[in-house]
């Protein structure tokens, strides 16, 4: 088997990226606030302008798609900060280690942009995901939010996890 690569697309792979973003919306609903219909729907200028506003990764084997992940901005309040989010790995290649690279990407990524910290929002009842971020160094921040408004009583939030970006290892997680 050979190995995952992962690179960044640029504006003009605007249809990669919305095949694959679609696919995700379609194999795991739950875990996105977008619906399918609302962004299938969507025109060529909306995905452009999506590719702009923040970096997109892609992940591939011998050329097959394999999963998308994203890297952008926190807020105006955290200029050193990046976040990870929209990761999303297709589900006949979960536990393959493509997650694992589109983390390690999206570090690497914050990192040449200067970031310091780079955040990840994770579902408090998703105990995988908070071990799997927790495996690359990730620790809660106290910060929380709810993972979507369906109604006042909707228990389900996610918390940031950040990760240093320097030291040793340059701040790069690594398996």
């Amino acid at each position: 088997m050979s190995d995952i690569t992962v690179r960044p697309l640029g504006v003009e792979e605007w249809e990669q990226y919305r095949s694959m973003r679609l696919t995700a919306l379609q194999e795991s609903p739950d875990a996105f606030v977008a619906s399918y219909a609302d962004e299938e729907a969507e025109p060529e200028e909306f995905w452009r302008a999506r590719m702009e506003r923040s970096t997109r990764l892609l992940a591939e084997r011998d050329g097959e798609t394999l999963g998308i992940a994203s890297v952008g901005s926190v807020s105006d309040e955290k200029p050193d900060a990046a976040q990870l989010f929209g990761l999303f790995v297709r589900s006949e290649a979960r536990g393959t280690g493509v997650a694992a690279a589109l983390v390690q990407a999206g570090a690497r990524v914050a990192a040449e942009q200067g970031r310091t910290q780079l955040y990840y929002w994770v579902g408090t009842d998703n105990g995988r995901a908070v071990a799997f971020a927790s495996g690359f160094g990730f620790r809660p921040t106290g910060m929380r939010r709810p993972m979507r408004v369906v109604s006042e009583d909707d228990g389900e939030e996610e918390i940031a996890m950040t990760l240093p970006l320097g030291g040793d290892r340059g701040g790069i997680p690594s398996l």
